[in-house]
């Protein structure tokens, strides 16, 4: 490829992007299946929003960055996740994989696609930036963008939101399954002293503020309000974060609603399960540690005897 054909299609691909990034920011008519798609998932976002005490802090404080680059950032990604949400909604994007992440760490498809799409588009832009400016001082560099390199580039920012996003849910799934672990305890010990299976459940859920405590007791609020049965509450928000302990949970308290004597011994049993599971995982993950560990010790050493032992092999060789 001529250098000239290079340019054309670097510039013809940043062209293509920028026409999508501008057709994604200038607002359009909303359908009404898209206006009503979007005012559900509204509602959704807002009854599953939880923050703690600092991240409430943090949303609420100035940021104005360098020169007030961050908060110009911040707007248009929030724009343009907005924009994206009724796109999504529009067109019937589900993101079945995506979704329970994004709901166990309550943001919003928007937000999600408006960071893949300006990551994306960051670093697709780096290397042609990047060699104009290497040009410029004078660096010998060939005639041609390296266009492999910027499409690389650009997926591997397209992609690192979904890795990330996967990193986050699960750690904050397995915070979910310890609670889930002392939530059953809180109720055997509220069904012990003589409250209801509906009652002990809610008192349960209302003994903390943590984010995990504060879902279990919307979800239980919300089926009170509208009438339905804590347990079908319980179960229906383990579907949406894909937590099956408390899916789990939510089963056997359906099936033994109505015998207390009995679903106490089961969730004390289900309590110390989860916390045996929790305790493997734990002894594991500290396992991999030690083990990664002792390699690179190993290494180390390998590489210390080396030094030592090359003048000596340096010599042989020389006078040999």
């Amino acid at each position: 490829m001529s250098e000239f054909q290079a340019a054309l299609a670097t510039g013809a691909l940043a062209g293509a992007g920028l026409v999508v990034l501008t057709a994604a920011l200038v607002p359009a008519r909303e359908s009404v299946g898209a206006r009503i798609a979007r005012l559900d998932d509204a509602r959704r976002s807002a009854h599953r929003r939880v923050l703690s005490d600092a991240e409430a802090a943090a949303s609420t404080a100035p940021d104005r960055g360098v020169f007030g680059l961050s908060a110009v950032l911040g707007r248009t990604v929030a724009r343009l996740g907005d924009r994206l949400e009724v796109l999504a909604a529009d067109r019937g994007w589900r993101l079945r994989r995506s979704r329970a992440d994004l709901a166990v760490l309550g943001r919003g498809t928007g937000e999600f696609l408006a960071t893949k799409l300006v990551a994306g588009v960051l670093l697709l832009l780096l290397v042609p930036v990047c060699w104009a400016v290497l040009r410029t001082w004078g660096v010998p560099l060939p005639g041609g963008v390296p266009l492999a390199l910027a499409l690389l580039l650009g997926a591997c920012g397209f992609l690192a939101p979904d890795l990330a996003l996967r990193a986050e849910a699960a750690r904050r799934r397995r915070d979910f399954r310890r609670v889930v672990g002392v939530f059953s305890d809180l109720v055997a010990m509220n069904l012990a002293g003589g409250r209801g299976l509906p009652e002990a459940l809610l008192g349960s859920a209302s003994v903390s503020d943590y984010w995990a405590l504060v879902r279990i007791r919307q979800a239980l609020a919300g089926a009170r309000l509208a009438g339905g049965t804590p347990w079908q509450a319980l179960g229906d928000l383990g579907a949406e974060l894909a937590v099956p302990e408390l899916v789990d949970l939510a089963g056997a308290l359906a099936l033994a609603a109505d015998d207390g004597a009995t679903i106490r011994g089961s969730l004390a049993a289900r309590a110390a399960t989860l916390r045996r599971k929790d305790m493997a995982e734990v002894e594991g993950e500290a396992g991999e540690k030690s083990q990664s560990m002792l390699v690179a010790q190993l290494v180390l050493c390998t590489a210390f005897m080396v030094f030592l032992a090359f003048p000596a092999v340096h010599n042989l060789l020389a006078t040999a």
